[in-house]
């Protein structure tokens, strides 16, 4: 008996040291999704897969709370890229302004796009409100900018995420990663693969 909770204390160990890695359901047509971590997350990667040399790229997020009863704000500067082992953050929406001009380019192809991936994922329980976005379009009846999002009960958050082109090539993984403003404990992390 004492072997066996010997060896039991010694497994607990083994796993408390190498926490599990989350898992992401890969939805099709460039759509991934995690709804195993507190923040869940669902991906859209298709328009990064169109044009893989572009300079900033586009992604689509969308956001919910695990836990109904859990409201979690996530504050533009607590969502990253992590490719190869190194961690990119957005850049300011001014600056993505100054530097690129293709915004309204990115959205007039990404609506052409499918999307059916997303749809039989988590994400098509909750509600997902256009009240504001990390980057809004310059176009009529765009959402506003953000500076944050809150997901509350089925309520979850949207928005475009970019990110300044590290060189990627066809076949690579990435991780989307998200930290909640007011409890980073509370985070979220999607894997990638560029196709």
């Amino acid at each position: 008996m004492k072997l066996f909770k010997t060896v039991m204390l010694v497994l607990a160990l083994c796993l408390a040291a190498y926490p599990q890695q989350a898992v992401t359901e890969d939805l099709g047509l460039g759509a991934f999704a995690n709804d195993k971590s507190p923040i869940m997350l669902a991906v859209d990667a298709s328009l990064v897969n169109v044009d893989l040399t572009s300079p900033y790229v586009m992604f689509v997020v969308y956001m919910a709370a695990k836990r109904q009863d859990q409201e979690i704000v996530v504050a533009r500067n607590g969502v990253a890229m992590v490719y190869k082992g190194k961690e990119y953050k957005m850049p300011s929406l001014q600056d993505l302004r100054k530097n690129y001009r293709g915004e309204i380019r990115d959205i007039s192809v990404y609506r052409h796009l499918g999307k059916e991936g997303l749809i039989s994922s988590w994400m098509r329980l909750y509600e997902f409100p256009a009240s504001g976005d990390f980057f809004p379009a310059l176009t009529l009846g765009a959402p506003l900018k953000a500076d944050e999002g809150s997901m509350y009960s089925f309520t979850g958050f949207r928005t475009k995420c970019y990110f300044k082109n590290p060189g990627f090539q066809k076949g690579d993984k990435l991780i989307l990663k998200v930290t909640a403003k007011n409890d980073p404990s509370l985070t979220g992390e999607v894997e990638v693969t560029l196709k």
